[in-house]
């Protein structure tokens, strides 16, 4: 509950959720490297900006239902939601051998990541003493990198070894098991209340907590670069002679490792924001070097700044939107959070993927559009830093 001490932290049920966020993180992102190759052998070469973009629209539009979900029914039914389209999705992609249908699919399993990590950060608010909860929501971000640092390289690993349909069905596997876990964790939510489907019924004080807005535009500006990494490098990876399209997606989760528990640590100690901003830095210099590289070891090297900065940022906008709500309206604080890092990714990956249009020159022009996002956020940063008062909680 909200009033655990600190030295209920590290319990069972903590680790039992970060193995779930660890199975579930692996999931879906196994399928990154290999999908836009899929779907360029399905003749859909031109929609590849697609495959990102169409899932953060689902995830995005059930932000705000998760969020009042997991304010009146409970976290952990939501996660489970989550982690159940993932199973589903991941079975239904080896029986799909058209575009349309597949960019349905990409639609639909959008709604997991909509779900999942809403219902996740608020269960371990409520676990966490407020004191700790930015080193807290670092060692589950660690864990969950994890299975996001693995899984593109094993997917890949997968899919030349035995098939694509092979590595479907693995992903469906590990989602499996995710729920399975979450089936052993005791509700948090004080009260939860039976399921209605009166409480889809949102209205616009639903939709968008307000005391929020300072994470919520930090997270967008930055996660800009995230849908362009997820939409173009695996071409890039192919463009510069890689044969594992994951490698990228590897040596950047790896690099995040390396910061996510000192991050979020460090925040709880001298403020959300002057980690805000270091993250946001460290972006526009990983899109900056990913966008000149002409080689593999230059390209791998962007890979690991962009990962040291994803696992500053992670953390820290979590811990930062948190600290900004009150118990009551959790879930719908961490929705418009999740809500504006949805957006920054969806249009990030069709941006970049227009500008992109399947023309390797046009690579750099695409990174260094990400560059200036994230310079946004630095200058965004500064300017709260200035006016700190009221928006940082350190």
């Amino acid at each position: 509950m909200p009033g655990e001490s600190t030295q209920g932290f590290y319990t069972t049920r903590f680790w039992l959720l970060t193995s779930s966020s660890f199975l579930f993180f692996a999931s879906f992102n196994m399928l990154i490297p290999e999908l836009p190759r899929h779907l360029s052998n399905m003749g859909g070469a031109e929609y590849k900006g697609y495959i990102i973009a169409l899932f953060t629209i689902t995830a995005g539009l059930s932000r705000p239902f998760s969020g009042v979900l997991t304010d009146r029914v409970g976290r952990v039914p939501v996660m489970a939601v989550g982690s159940l389209v993932c199973v589903m999705c991941s079975l239904f992609y080896p029986l799909i051998t058209a575009v349309l249908p597949f960019l349905l699919l990409r639609l639909v399993h959008g709604f997991s990541t909509g779900f999942k990590p809403t219902g996740t950060a608020a269960y371990i608010s409520d676990i966490v003493p407020a004191d700790r909860r930015g080193e807290a929501l670092g060692i589950h971000g660690l864990c969950a990198s994890l299975g996001s640092a693995i899984s593109p390289a094993a997917g890949s690993w997968l899919t030349q070894t035995y098939s694509i349909q092979v590595m479907f069905l693995s992903s469906a596997l590990l989602a499996f098991l995710s729920v399975a876990i979450l089936m052993n964790l005791k509700e948090t939510l004080p009260a939860p209340q039976k399921f209605s489907p009166k409480m889809l019924r949102l209205t616009r004080n639903d939709l968008f907590e307000p005391a929020v807005i300072a994470p919520s535009v930090v997270i967008f500006l930055n996660y800009f670069s995230f849908g362009a990494v997820a939409t173009l490098t695996p071409d890039f990876s192919s463009y510069l002679g890689f044969s594992n399209l994951g490698l990228f997606f590897l040596v950047s989760t790896l690099a995040s490792l390396l910061s996510r528990f000192v991050a979020g640590k460090a925040s709880d100690r001298f403020g959300r924001l002057p980690g805000a901003l270091a993250g946001s830095i460290i972006m526009v210099a990983a899109m900056i070097l990913t966008a000149i590289s002409g080689t593999k070891s230059l390209f791998l090297s962007g890979a690991f700044l962009y990962g040291i900065s994803m696992g500053i940022l992670s953390p820290v906008l979590s811990a930062w939107t948190v600290d900004l709500s009150n118990e009551n309206n959790r879930g719908k604080a961490l929705s418009t959070m999740y809500l504006s890092l949805e957006a920054g990714i969806g249009v990030g990956a069709w941006v970049s993927a227009f500008l992109f249009a399947n023309q390797f020159q046009n690579l750099k022009l695409a990174f260094f559009v990400n560059a200036s996002m994230a310079s946004a956020a630095v200058l965004f940063c500064i300017f709260l830093l200035k006016k700190k008062p009221g928006y940082d909680t350190r």
